[in-house]
């Protein structure tokens, strides 16, 4: 008998939607992409309405392979990739790979929750594949294509070879460096906070702070002005004069979209967007967890800007938390939150797929990560449906001599959604004794400080998602690739979790907006998100679109090739040579920027560097070029080797002659390779700059290792080498043979 067959995107999906559809359907997965553009050149034919050349990316033959072979033996096909445009692209592409194997329809069917009702209503309820959906995710495609293939040889020829532009990446770094910029150009102000810490009859003592100063809004803006006012207040007495007591209600925020959940994860547990929507991923495609379950999905689709709920996820809701804290936390009425304008309603907020299955059911078969972020799901899924909370606020103005001082206390009077959910207690929120109108108080404490105004804070990754957000640059599902590119290209570096742009990327968005200024405009990007919805609702063709856009943007690219100035000799750095006095220039190497004289090569002094709160460039002490170290004798030439670092990170030695003599080696750790008499591990790094260590006798011989070797053997099954390697408990030697389980720890 002929079996329908369905086309999901991740292996893992085929495991959970296997686990409750049986035998009776072929499931398989396309993993992701099938068809791209090439890699190498444009791939589009800007003089045939922009026609895409797609290839099978390389590497997916295989996969496209077995899609055909299972084409070819099923009846009914069923695309089921992810239920968004990049979804619909991949089941687009996909139905072109097989449409001559295929002997039955070939169906889009698409599901919000990977449940066994979901996955059967949507076979049930299957539809065409959306044309207009394929071309919002082409236009956005090929539009992506055009700005960073042309854009980047620029950058290539102008700042430094092998780094890109991209149309939203982009505008993304010129709000990093706008608020880079502010931060240099502010100003701090003195001023001069006072708190007075007052007694009533009985405790607790409670703090106060300084509001108003004869009727006006207190503001201390030097030691003179502080000693005055603490002359003034000195031995006079203070007394209640106002109390204002009001009964209010919290009412919880409605559950998760993308952004709102990135934004939770890198506040409350630090992590990266990218890093909670690869967990969100698992969360979606499924878990095992043992037993009956199996393996299980745990949440509603993750790329989502509604904030929509199912009447039945909402009724399963109510009778969880009638059940768990009684009918009082459920409100009088069902809870419904509006969207944002734009949204695209086409999915639910982020939820879990049972209310029932609390995140302490489930711990012990996730990880930490998986956990926390699940916690974080289902909670505010749960507290979005339940009553709000009642508080009873408190806030006591305190008078002495011309003088306000302010107080607010907060009693809970019903926890409502906090019971699921606790809030974070506002920093200005005290306990406050009981107290009356005109009632005296006593001084405990006069506290005064010297404080200055801080300059706008930098993003971290949650306030850049807020940005991107509300400005309408970006789709959910992309605001994580932004950021991660950003870091990706050193174009930003993460500092105590804020954004910080790099010199490179600072000077990549002033080369770019001197030139293109529609393209680094925040409002044309919001306007060209709005023009890909268009295209997506069928009221926009997407090649008039592109034309529209490449009217503006081939003549710029024109003029700024001709026009645009090249950094590669070096930008000022407005310092002199510490050793000839000629202009020092920031120069941007493999490794990064650093300080370089003009007087070269008369004058080789180089230098690190970093900038000062206003931006300007400090040489970073005993941070100047080393003498290099001496590692031996050069065997071709004579002279003297010295030990070097390739632009990847790892260490080699070079003949100081280069490049007269071209004799270089690897940097051997000494250690004897365990699998090879002959060979020593040596010290290497990937293309993507990560240390592992191999047998200098590559290729003759591939061992190789992440982890430090050390000699050997292991005392447990006589390996004949260990590594040394970090653990969240500290350092420790390990055998790395991977059927024994050895471990030693080692101190600091």
């Amino acid at each position: 008998m002929t079996k329908d067959l369905i086309i999901v995107e991740s292996p893992a999906k085929v495991k959970t939607i296997k686990k409750f559809l049986g035998d009776k359907y072929m499931v398989h997965a396309s993993v992701g992409h099938v068809r791209d553009l090439p890699s190498k050149t444009l791939g589009v034919d800007e003089n045939n309405d922009f026609t895409p050349e797609y290839l099978v990316i390389e590497g997916k033959e295989k996969v496209v392979g077995e899609l055909r072979g299972a084409a070819a033996k099923a009846g009914v096909i069923y695309l089921a990739p992810d239920p968004d445009r990049e979804g619909e692209a991949i089941a687009w592409h996909v139905a072109e790979l097989i449409r001559d194997k295929a002997k039955g329809e070939i169906q889009r069917i698409e599901f919000n929750e990977i449940t066994a009702k979901a996955v059967r209503e949507a076979l049930d309820h299957p539809r065409p594949l959306n044309k207009n959906l394929f071309e919002a995710q082409q236009a956005r495609r090929v539009l992506d294509r055009l700005v960073g293939y042309k854009l980047s040889p620029l950058l290539w020829k102008n700042v430094k070879r092998g780094i890109s532009a991209g149309r939203v990446q982009s505008v993304a770094l010129r709000l990093i460096v706008e608020k880079e910029k502010a931060r240099y150009a502010f100003v701090p102000e003195e001023y001069w906070p006072f708190h007075a810490t007052l007694g009533a009859k009985a405790p607790p003592e409670f703090r106060t702070e300084l509001v108003k100063i004869d009727g006006k809004k207190a503001r201390i803006g030097n030691e003179k002005a502080a000693l005055s006012l603490e002359k003034r207040l000195a031995g006079q007495p203070f007394a209640v004069e106002n109390l204002e007591i009001k009964e209010r209600e919290k009412t919880p925020p409605p559950p998760f979209i993308t952004s709102t959940l990135q934004q939770s994860a890198n506040q409350r547990l630090g992590y990266t967007a990218k890093r909670t929507m690869t967990i969100a991923q698992r969360l979606y495609e499924g878990l095992d967890l043992g037993g009956d379950q199996g393996v299980t999905a745990l949440i509603t689709y993750m790329r989502t800007d509604s904030v929509r709920v199912s009447e039945e996820a909402r009724k399963a809701a109510k009778n969880f938390i009638v059940e768990t804290w009684g009918a009082d936390y459920y409100p009088s009425k069902p809870r419904y939150f509006q969207s944002k304008a734009g949204a695209q309603d086409a999915h639910e907020a982020i939820r879990p797929v049972e209310a029932g299955l609390t995140p302490e059911a489930v711990k012990t078969r996730m990880n930490a990560e998986q956990y926390q972020v699940y916690r974080l799901i289902w909670e505010r899924f749960m507290a979005s449906q339940m009553a709000a909370a009642r508080v009873e606020d408190t806030i006591v103005l305190a008078g002495c001599t011309g003088t306000s001082w302010r107080a607010r206390g907060e009693r809970m009077l019903f926890p409502g959604f906090t019971a699921v959910s606790p809030q974070k207690k506002d920093d200005d929120v005290t306990s406050l004794p009981a107290l009356a109108q005109g009632q005296d108080l006593k001084l405990v404490r006069l506290e005064k400080a010297q404080k200055f105004t801080l300059p706008p804070a930098r993003y971290s990754e949650a306030g850049l998602v807020k940005e991107l957000e509300e400005k309408g640059i970006g789709r959910p599902s992309t605001y994580a690739s932004i950021i991660s590119t950003l870091l990706d290209r050193d174009y930003a570096r993460l500092e105590d979790k804020q954004l910080v742009p790099t010199d490179l990327g600072s000077v990549v968005v002033e080369r770019l907006t001197g030139h293109f200024s529609r393209i680094m405009d925040v409002g044309f990007t919001a306007l060209m998100e709005s023009a890909l919805d268009r295209v997506a609702d069928g009221e926009q063709n997407w090649a008039r679109l592109l034309a529209d856009f490449s009217a503006e943007f081939n003549p710029e690219l024109a003029q700024a090739s001709k026009a645009m100035n090249s950094v590669k000799t070096g930008l000022l750095a407005g310092l002199p040579c510490p050793e000839c006095g000629k202009d020092l220039l920031i120069k941007f190497g493999k490794a990064g920027p650093f300080l370089a004289c003009s007087g070269y090569p008369d004058c080789r002094c180089t230098s690190n560097f970093t900038r000062d709160g206003q931006g300007q460039v400090k040489i970073e002490e005993g941070r100047k070029e080393e003498k290099p170290q001496i590692m031996g004798v050069c065997p071709e030439c004579g002279k003297e080797l010295i030990l070097k670092k390739a632009r990847t990170g790892s260490r080699f030695i070079s003949c100081s002659g280069y490049p007269s003599c071209k004799h270089a080696e690897s940097f051997s750790t000494g250690v004897p390779c365990p699998k090879c008499p002959d060979g020593r591990m040596a010290e290497k790094s990937s293309r993507r700059g990560k240390i592992f260590y191999s047998c200098s006798r590559y290729p003759a011989c591939d061992y190789a290792t992440w982890d430090y070797p050390v000699p050997g053997p292991c005392p447990s099954c006589a390996f004949p080498i260990l590594t040394r390697k970090m653990s969240k408990t500290g350092p420790l030697l390990a055998c790395p043979n991977k059927p024994c389980k050895y471990k030693q720890a080692l101190e600091e």
